[in-house]
């Protein structure tokens, strides 16, 4: 199993080779976590620190439930209480990791690049867990898993990522990794929240719900970001969800076999109705917490293999 990376800073870097490598060995581990002893010793011996500098409980629970179940030594360090608001410069942290010799960094920070900084200066394979409103590569690798179980393949499927995508590092991520497989993307939102660079990312636009779901075999709906935005981007939530949150009608207009897809946490009745969320015939939103976690595992696994110094054998 070929995997070129020695950190996962983003889907950008990433080959198809790369990426099905990835979904493949987490297929594995969805049989795996689905066992009775939910346990594999490829990450015995090392140690796992995830740094969250932004609150997290999806992303963070994942991946501490990933290297556990993969044997490694995991620690989460409380950064919201840390010497980073002391004063603290990433330079700084970085060096105080290097002294923990960590063997995988988990990161999310609210500055874009800011994953990247710290992958230069620490001596350990690093996950970017979301920065800013870069990228969140492991979403999307979690995302593509779910797609590809649920229709059989990853590439060539016509595809709606709806909503706020001017402040979502979810669709960017996904843009990137969708394009890489040979899909057709369409972006379905408001021009209000719309990235100003819309035309280089190679997608079809639309501002009206239904002609974008037109045939579409995954509608892909986003959270707002209200805590990314500075200003009126929507005139209400109320209105938001009459021209833009996805119900039956809107649905009817994609294939009869159309999955529907939500990154979480969800805001019924202004993202999606409650009712399709909970579909069980149409909706996947559980289905991509569970692969969720054979991801992460993948991607750790996948990066320990690629570790340049092995941990030495204390017992020797």
């Amino acid at each position: 199993m070929s995997f070129s990376q020695s950190h996962l800073l983003g889907i950008e870097p990433l080959s198809p080779s790369d990426i099905t490598a990835i979904l493949d060995l987490a297929d594995q581990y969805v049989d795996l976590n689905r066992r009775d002893i939910k346990h594999s010793d490829a990450l015995a011996g090392l140690t796992q620190i995830n740094m969250f500098f932004e609150n997290s409980t999806r992303t963070q629970s994942s991946f501490e439930l990933a290297g556990k179940r993969l044997g490694a030594d995991v620690m989460s360090m409380a950064m919201q209480a840390s010497s980073i608001k002391k004063g603290e410069t990433l330079i700084d942290t970085a060096l105080t990791l290097n002294a923990m010799h960590p063997d995988l960094l988990v990161v999310r920070h609210p500055h874009s690049g800011a994953v990247d900084l710290l992958a230069q200066k620490v001596n350990c394979a690093v996950l970017n867990a979301g920065d800013g409103r870069h990228e969140h590569p492991t979403q999307a690798l979690l995302d593509a898993l779910t797609i590809r179980r649920a229709k059989g393949r990853l590439h060539r499927l016509s595809i709606a990522i709806c909503g706020d995508i001017a402040h979502s590092r979810v669709a960017r991520s996904n843009i990137l990794l969708l394009g890489k497989m040979e899909n057709r993307v369409r972006l379905v939102g408001p021009p209000t929240l719309m990235p100003s660079q819309i035309d280089e990312f190679g997608v079809e636009v639309f501002d009206d719900m239904r002609e974008g779901l037109t045939d579409v075999d995954v509608v892909m709906m986003l959270r707002l970001q209200r805590e990314r935005m500075d200003g009126g981007f929507i005139p209400s939530e109320r209105e938001y969800y009459h021209r833009y949150g996805l119900d039956a009608e809107k649905l009817s207009h994609a294939k009869d076999d159309a999955i529907v897809m939500h990154p979480g946490p969800m805001n019924r009745g202004v993202e999606i109705d409650g009712e399709i969320a909970d579909d069980i015939n149409r909706s996947v939103i559980q289905e991509q917490v569970e692969m969720g976690v054979a991801v992460r595992m993948a991607a750790m696994d996948l990066l320990a293999r690629n570790l340049r110094v092995q941990p030495p054998d204390v017992m020797a």
